[in-house]
């Protein structure tokens, strides 16, 4: 459920530009499906708030280019 939502806000970040399923499905990283800086600034916005965590941009963020990255960066972070 939780790689499901993140697929979702990474979609809603992009505009829909990549769909959650493409989202989920990437076998290389969002950037090269098209999230965009602004759409990677969006969506840390929205995991912000979503899970009440706060990224750092000064740290590593390479767990921002997949899904799977994600799901282990937020369930380490909670």
């Amino acid at each position: 459920m939780l790689k499901e939502r993140l697929a979702q806000l990474v979609s809603e970040a992009c505009d829909g530009e990549i769909t959650a399923a493409e989202a989920l499905s990437a076998t290389v990283p969002l950037s090269y499906l098209g999230v965009t800086s602004l759409a990677q600034m969006r969506l840390i916005d929205a995991l912000e708030r979503e899970y009440d965590i706060e990224i750092d941009l000064a740290d590593d963020v390479t767990f921002l280019d997949s899904v799977d990255g994600l799901a282990a960066w937020v369930s380490a972070a909670r």
